[in-house]
């Protein structure tokens, strides 16, 4: 959603800055505009931008001071250099100083739209990545598992929902319980459970990918969170992870083999299935009820 999505435009120049923050607003964007560089790192100070748009040539704080002063303050933007001097020399040191991208005027808009499209991507994924590795430290929470526990499944599903919703992007989210593992330590014992359920733990991060988040949410029970996914990707991830545990042969602490398990897998997604952290919980625990219901083993979608 774009009118969430907030560019800071800075030129001296007034005409230029009007007209490139009209263009802007009209795409949807929140458009704010900076008359000097230093007004600009005011602004940067005191309030949260998804990326910057800076003239070259302005009076004291130019373009390339602008950048190396952003990023000297390790704020986390991307900043995209305009200026009417087309000069190898200049897109080299605006690069250098940390700018996105050097777009030379005229400009065609379809060309700045495309540069603003490709940074706010490029920054999206960098976070996905950034937080997959933070999720990873994360997961040493379950003791057993060596996966994240509830409380960091809660916090970081709170933060997935909120930035799919910011970005207008898909979010799904799969329930998975372990299908009569009651019956698996009734007969081997508690400690063969456990070393089924860090099986069952290593299978699911096999079947997974690196930007997925996993967690034990409690006895048999896991969540997987999955940014960027349309519902038949998440089928298909969950489906692999079913057929993964089905095949397993599991073995106790002693290497014993032990009972066949099995998984039910319950899915919602967003923004189809609901539209808030509550709703998404409840629809994918109906959906694994469903499944659990008709004969376990299986994968079933909230509908």
């Amino acid at each position: 959603m774009k009118k969430n999505i907030s560019i800071l435009i800075v030129d001296d120049e007034k005409d230029p800055r009007d007209t490139l923050a009209e263009l802007l607003t009209e795409e949807g964007y929140d458009v704010h505009g900076a008359d000097s560089g230093s007004a600009a790192l005011e602004m940067l100070g005191s309030d949260h931008y998804d990326l910057v748009i800076t003239d070259l040539i302005m009076p004291r704080v130019d373009g390339i001071a602008l950048t190396k002063n952003i990023k000297s303050l390790n704020i986390d933007v991307p900043i995209i250099v305009v200026t009417g001097f087309a000069t190898i020399e200049y897109a080299v040191e605006s690069m250098k100083a940390g700018a996105f991208d050097f777009i030379t005027k005229p400009f065609n808009f379809e060309q700045i739209k495309l540069t603003i499209a490709k940074a706010l991507e490029t920054k999206r994924l960098r976070q996905l990545a950034s937080e997959s590795e933070f999720y990873r430290q994360l997961s040493h929470s379950d003791e057993l598992t060596q996966l994240a526990n509830y409380r960091a499944f809660y916090e970081t599903f709170q933060r997935e929902i909120e930035r799919a919703l910011r970005y207008d992007r898909p979010l799904a989210l799969l329930m998975i319980d372990i299908d009569d593992f009651k019956k698996c330590n009734d007969t081997y014992g508690h400690l063969a459970g456990d070393s089924a359920l860090k099986q069952i733990a290593g299978l699911i991060k096999k079947s997974t990918r690196g930007s997925d988040f996993i967690a034990r949410y409690g006895g048999e029970e896991f969540f997987a969170v999955l940014p960027e996914t349309e519902e038949p990707e998440a089928m298909a991830v969950a489906e692999r992870i079913r057929s993964e545990i089905e095949r397993h042969v599991f073995v106790d602490e002693r290497q014993n083999e032990i009972a066949h398990l099995s998984v039910t897998i319950g899915i919602s997604s967003l923004p189809q299935r609901a539209m808030n952290k509550r709703d998404l919980i409840r629809t994918a625990d109906f959906a694994l009820y469903r499944g659990k219901t008709f004969g376990k083993n299986r994968v079933v979608l909230f509908e």
